[in-house]
């Protein structure tokens, strides 16, 4: 039968075809009469509900009166209403309900208009799981319950021909996942139902709300693909002769959604669920499998959410912004969530389902004149249009951002006039608007100074460092979108998430440009430099999910034409191809065609303030890895205190010096190295005497020479002839050389401390342009406090003669340099394992550690940091490791290693000094962890110098807050 003759023949066979389908629905509900009995016991909370009703009079406002919370018999409670003036849960109850379901509790406690309904609480989430995908039965008995209770209160009954309840089944984690989860919108409709909602309404507004049912549930309960029912949708679009949805009749989508039905049970070989309760369990059971689908997993990872929380599930009453033009959907900000700025902010479309602000298939209208911005300066305001709801939805965000005391995301809907407030979390903003307002609310009163800091994402804070887009240079701008999250990036053009994961994992830079995204395009946003999209407001996923990532994106620009399948897009008659390099500014919305020039961004007074605060709150100090005065002096404008890693060996690859140096290393005699270790000296010397200028008043610690000497020689055959050339060697005589010089793991060969012992000539240079270095300068009146560090010790006896040497050299360089006072620490490196095991006796000829955590990890681990990534990831996604350990310290394995060498030095030495030199001092895990430890400082790049700051008074803060 074709589509138009079943939709003909649908009315005439509905009565018999319900009566039928209602029959065993009728068998179901006399067994379930025990759940009869169980709504009978619960009349007392009804009464609750009725007490409540003096909150409904003083919008969101708290309330305090005995009873207002859920009671202690909650711990056996596997499903908790919320509704009319009442709830079973409350906001401190996010780890059982997720941060919706909790939160829509906490809303109707206080008084605001939210839609009734029930969670399913995160355990039945993993009872669900341990049945392998079941509901039990007290389960399902418990949601009839609840269901009823809403019934009851919106005078509408589930399944009923003419008036139908319907619900909403959406998913609700403990933190916010936005759109990596499942949600089916209108469950309840059939072809009963649908006339019931009719004369509701109006033929048009039953039929389309059925066909977004029939898709959203085939797509999420049924697995039909989603772009079947696209192509239906645009074919009846093309038949009708129009652009838009809004423009279909009622009729068009009574034909769409026959085809619908057909496209169901061509593909599953079963009609569509006609039963509103086998619908209700199986969206119920998709939105607790989606916790395990590959989006939400990818999203974890990214976020580092444990899988084993689960989701929690959220049936709520449907209310509709799309039953005409005294409707509307939106979503809205307390602040704005890309810059920080207190004023409210958001976007909303006029007879519109929540799905199309944040799907990106309408540009939404701006909610007042503060959210005005680019090409929605002329679009009309929900102020303007709807004054009433727009100021009862201002009373209310102001008192929801007082009690949750944070910036608010807030979901909405106007049915018929009246506001409802479909949920609020604590939104997702850039890393400029997150240190904002931590310090704008510090000023209000809101928080304390502790709060403001520990809710700042460390890892966020290097995006305020890096570098815009250069606006004084010649740039072709040739569209403009909305900024939707702030910062420059410029790549290569790429047109899929998968194409954007391979080219960035080869190196590339690279800028994923869409229609619109979707929650599959998470791990190519997370890869991409930027994101542009075509369609789509500043609440769209794209948006959303970007700005909680840090990256740039620039949306809803209209004046691209993307064609996926020539893989390319049109801009103001130009075409761009895969592969071209663009630049976008998410800060102003820019599209540029090349590479633009960026600049180092002016950091904002908000952020001073905020490092101002960890400056004074954190006991472990934050030093850097700098090798050239440049470095150092960007580190200290940062807020480094001090070096705590001058690699030497990067001061030798100067074009000036390198041949010196490959001198020295193929010197056959000790006569021969000495002369082109001089030849070196002046050049290291005045290497120091620049770092130490810029560290003026801060110590330095120097490493001497530590990788094997083989990296410095030719490694290529034209470069070996040059070589051979410069140095009048035979190169039959250098490849020997080079041969002898060869090792099977050079990593654990000669290098480090073993040069020392072997050559001692080496370090004996290197500390006399140390102390050289800092004698000059503090002859000008500069304050040195330079360190000298001998690397890769595994036995005492190793410090305990190279220091001898050091401390002649000093000895011998002070005497040279009477009146200056200049007196340089000598310590070691601790990188060996046996280093951290004997490192009470290593402390005897130590003045300070300072723990290398890269090779400490090599070597603890037996893995090599440069070849690990050939099988890491399959370590951390089969769940053998949690993260990779060469980024953030393993804890339980390497970390005792530095724990035990800090308790042994300090058993022997109880003021050594302490530190961390590796790659984990910019890891904000890392440094947590050796903050507990009691060390005194971290070192990191310039870069991740506030990251550590404010990790490390993270630390502080949470260790005074432990009772």
């Amino acid at each position: 039968m074709t589509a138009r003759k079943r939709a003909a023949g649908r009315s005439a066979a509905t009565a018999k075809k319900a009566a039928s389908r209602k029959k065993p629905a009728k068998k179901k509900a006399v067994k379930k009469k025990p759940a009869k009995k169980k709504a009978v016991k619960k009349k007392p909370a009804k009464k609750k509900a009725v007490k409540k009703k003096p909150a409904k009079t003083k919008p969101a406002v708290r309330a305090e009166a005995a009873g207002s919370k859920p009671s202690s018999k909650n711990s056996s409670r596997r499903v908790f209403f919320f509704g009319g003036g009442a709830a079973d849960g409350s906001a401190e109850m996010r780890d059982l309900l997720g941060g919706k379901g909790a939160n829509l509790a906490e809303m109707t406690l206080l008084g605001v208009p939210v839609p009734p309904g029930f969670t399913l609480s995160t355990e039945v989430c993993s009872d669900f799981k341990k049945r392998r995908g079941k509901l039990s039965a007290g389960v399902k008995a418990d949601v009839l319950t609840a269901l009823a209770r809403v019934e009851q209160l919106m005078g509408l009954r589930f399944g009923d021909p003419e008036r139908p309840l319907l619900v909403s089944v959406r998913s609700g984690a403990r933190v916010s996942m936005p759109g990596m989860m499942d949600t089916v919108l209108n469950l309840g409709l059939s072809d009963v139902t649908v006339n019931g909602l009719a004369k509701r309404a109006d033929e048009r507004f039953a039929y389309d709300s059925y066909r977004r049912f029939v898709q959203m549930y085939g797509d999420v309960v049924l697995r039909v693909p989603l772009d079947r029912f696209e192509f239906l949708l645009e074919r009846a679009k093309a038949r009708a002769g129009v652009l838009l949805d809004t423009e279909l009749s009622g009729a068009d989508w009574r034909n769409l959604v026959a085809e619908y039905l057909d496209l169901v049970e061509e593909y599953t070989g079963h009609p569509f669920p006609q039963d509103p309760k086998e619908q209700l369990w199986g969206a119920i059971s998709a939105v607790f499998e989606s916790w395990g689908n590959e989006r939400a997993g990818a999203y974890r990872r990214l976020h580092d959410i444990d899988d084993s929380w689960g989701t929690a599930v959220n049936v709520q009453s449907m209310v509709y912004g799309n039953m005409g033009e005294d409707c509307a959907t939106g979503v809205a900000f307390t602040r704005n969530p890309s810059t920080g700025e207190a004023k409210f902010y958001g976007e909303y479309l006029k007879n519109a389902q929540g799905e199309d602000v944040v799907a990106g298939i309408r540009t939404p209208q701006p909610i007042n004149r503060a959210s005005q911005t680019g090409e929605t300066l002329a679009l009309p305001t929900l102020e303007a249009e709807m004054p009433e709801p727009y100021g009862e939805l201002t009373k209310i965000y102001k008192a929801l951002e007082k009690h949750y005391r944070d910036m608010q995301d807030m979901e909405f809907t106007i049915q018929a006039g009246k506001l409802w407030i479909l949920q609020t979390r604590n939104g997702k903003r850039t890393s400029l608007a997150a240190v904002q307002i931590a310090v704008d609310m510090v000023k209000e009163r809101l928080i304390s100074r502790d709060e403001a800091i520990l809710r700042i994402d460390p890892g966020s804070i290097d995006q305020l460092l890096h570098p815009a887009i250069d606006r004084s240079a010649d740039l072709e701008v040739v569209a403009r979108g909305l900024p939707a999250s702030p910062g420059a990036a410029v790549g290569r053009v790429v047109f899929s998430a998968g194409e954007a994961e391979s080219r960035a994992k080869a190196g590339e830079k690279v800028i994923l440009v869409r229609v619109e995204t979707s929650p599959e395009d998470i791990l190519g946003m997370h890869a991409a430099q930027g994101v542009l999209t075509a369609k789509g407001g500043m609440t769209s996923h794209a948006a959303v999910v970007a700005r909680g990532m840090g990256k740039s994106c620039v949306a809803g620009c209209g004046s691209l034409a993307i064609d996926y399948q020539a893989g390319q897009m049109r801009v103001a008659e130009r075409v761009v191809r895969l592969g071209d390099w663009i630049s976008i500014d998410g800060s102003s919305g820019d599209v540029m065609l090349g590479e633009a020039p960026t600049v180092t961004p002016e950091l904002s007074l908000a952020f001073k303030e905020l490092m101002g605060w960890t400056e004074r709150m954190s006991r472990m100090k934050v030093r850097t890895n700098a090798d050239t005065p440049q470095d150092a002096e960007l580190a200290r404008g940062f807020g480094a205190r001090g070096i705590g890693l001058c690699r030497t060996e990067h001061m030798f690859f100067e074009p000036e010096r390198i041949l010196s140096v490959r001198r020295m290393i193929l010197a056959s005699d000790g006569a021969a190295r000495e002369s082109a270790l001089a030849d070196l000296l002046p050049f290291q010397r005045k290497d120091f005497e620049g770092i130490f200028r810029a560290m003026d008043g801060l110590p330095v610690t120097v490493r001497l020479l530590d990788p094997p000497l083989h990296e410095f020689l030719p490694q290529s055959e034209e470069a070996l002839e040059g070589v051979a050339a410069a140095l009048e060697m035979p190169q039959q005589e250098l490849r020997a050389r080079l041969e002898s010089l060869r090792e099977f793991n050079p990593m654990l060969g000669h290098r480090g401390c073993r040069l020392g012992v072997s050559f001692p000539e080496i370090y004996r240079m290197q500390t006399r342009a140390i102390v050289e270095a800092a004698c000059g300068v503090a002859a000008e009146g500069v304050k040195v406090e330079p360190e000298i560090m001998i690397p890769l010790v595994a036995h005492p006896g190793e410090l305990s003669l190279l220091r001898a040497e050091v401390e002649d050299v000093i000895d011998e360089v002070r005497e040279e340099n009477p009146g200056v006072r200049v007196r340089p620490s000598i310590g070691t490196m601790i990188e060996v394992p046996r280093a951290a095991l004997t490192a009470d006796v290593i402390a005897e000829y130590a003045d300070f550690f300072s723990f290398g955590t890269n090779d400490l990890t090599q070597m603890g681990y037996a893995m090599s940091r440069d070849d690990a990534n050939s099988f890491l990831p399959d370590y951390v996604e089969k769940g053998i490791l949690r993260d990779d350990p060469f980024a953030s310290i393993d804890e339980e394995g390497v970390g005792q290693l530095v724990r035990m060498g800090a308790e042994l030095g300090r058993k022997t030495r109880p003021g050594l000094k302490l530190g961390v030199c590796g790659e984990h001092g910019g890891d904000p895990k890392s440094v947590r962890f050796f903050a507990g430890l009691g060390l005194d400082y971290v070192s990191c790049s310039p870069y991740r110098v506030p990251v550590a700051r404010l990790a490390a008074a993270q630390a502080q803060v949470a260790a005074r807050r432990k009772p």
